[in-house]
């Protein structure tokens, strides 16, 4: 599967999982910089994620704190 079409979820649990594997140590020197790859593109994949989720929050909150067309100003 493309890192593009991963959910965020499934992005951090592959993430997670590459992560226990370095840290598990036992790999060749080639399969610890194949992994390493892939977590970092994982790791970019997961970002990319989060900073869309805090744009749309963002937006949401500002929406939510902008006076609705017609209200009255309190003074």
């Amino acid at each position: 599967m493309a890192e593009e079409k991963l959910p965020y979820e499934k992005a951090r649990e592959e993430l997670t999982e590459v992560v226990r594997r370095l840290e598990a140590g036992g790999l060749t020197l080639e399969q610890s910089l194949e992994l390493w790859e892939r977590g970092e593109k994982l790791a970019a994949l997961c970002e990319e994620w989060l900073q869309g989720a805090r744009v749309k929050l963002a937006a949401a909150m500002a929406e939510r704190e902008e006076p609705s067309p017609g209200a009255k100003a309190p003074f």
